[in-house]
């Protein structure tokens, strides 16, 4: 019986537990396709002068995805100086990521990175950009460049994070954390939830939360103790119409190759 239910409960969560935020060491796509889509999601931000923006990208099929639900990890670019391993320091995007552990999938660690890493491991060349306006771009370079981010971080990971309270964490989560802390200029939990109370509406994970909870028992980084209800996380989507709502980025852009 035990058997069974496991073999239900994987199927019935698969659409989740393979898509959590890790750092990719494998590539669907050839070295020079991933460089060249990348470069051009570069081009793309500084031809309308971003200097900070919110970036995503999509890890798994479409089809493996819950509704609404469009991309798997979410991140903080800055345009930065980057010294590069020969030593030679060139401007470009460093993206800031909290990425799920590889050993511990319960657990997450802050990692910078580049685009062409952080498209590695797309299983589709697309992203997608949300430019913040002027002003909430250089709030969010203060943040980064303060090391507040990493203030904002909390270890323990849940793929679909209850944004609401601190309890456990996401990509995504996290980048509404530190959206909020420049918002709101503050790195105070209790105020940051607050406000994200008040303020931000999540996306509902269309999986039953039956599903759900079983699925912590048999899925590492997937867990729904820090939520009542309906489950709710942030998404790439949420954040967007979460800024356009309040009128603090352009509308979200849709990059494909």
């Amino acid at each position: 019986m035990k058997k069974l239910i496991t073999i239900v409960l994987l199927s019935a969560i698969s659409m989740l537990a393979n898509a959590g935020s890790n750092q990719a060491t494998e590539s669907k796509f050839k070295p020079e396709e991933i460089s060249a889509f990348a470069k051009n999601v570069e081009k793309y931000a500084a031809k309308q002068g971003a200097r900070a923006f919110i970036i995503a990208r999509v890890g798994q099929p479409k089809s493996k995805l819950p509704k609404g639900i469009d991309f798997t990890h979410t991140a903080i670019a800055v345009y930065s100086e980057i010294t590069l391993n020969d030593g030679k320091k060139v401007k470009g995007y460093a993206i800031h990521n909290l990425y799920q552990d590889a050993k511990d999938s319960n657990k997450s660690a802050l990692v910078t990175d580049y685009p062409v890493d952080f498209f590695w491991g797309v299983h589709t060349l697309k992203a997608g950009i949300i430019i913040p306006t002027p002003e909430l771009q250089q709030k969010l370079i203060e943040v980064v460049a303060s090391g507040q981010n990493k203030e904002l971080h909390n270890p323990k990971y849940s793929l679909i994070a209850n944004p609401f309270n601190n309890k456990f964490q996401n990509c995504t989560e996290h980048t509404l954390n530190i959206v909020n802390a420049a918002i709101y200029q503050t790195t105070d939990m209790k105020q940051i939830k607050a406000n994200t109370q008040a303020y931000f509406n999540p996306q509902r994970v269309h999986v039953s939360r039956f599903k759900l909870s079983l699925g912590s028992v048999f899925a590492d980084g997937v867990t729904t103790k820090d939520h009542k209800g309906k489950v709710k996380t942030a998404s790439f989507g949420s954040i967007a119409k979460y800024l356009e709502k309040y009128e603090l980025a352009s509308p979200k852009y849709i990059f494909e190759a």
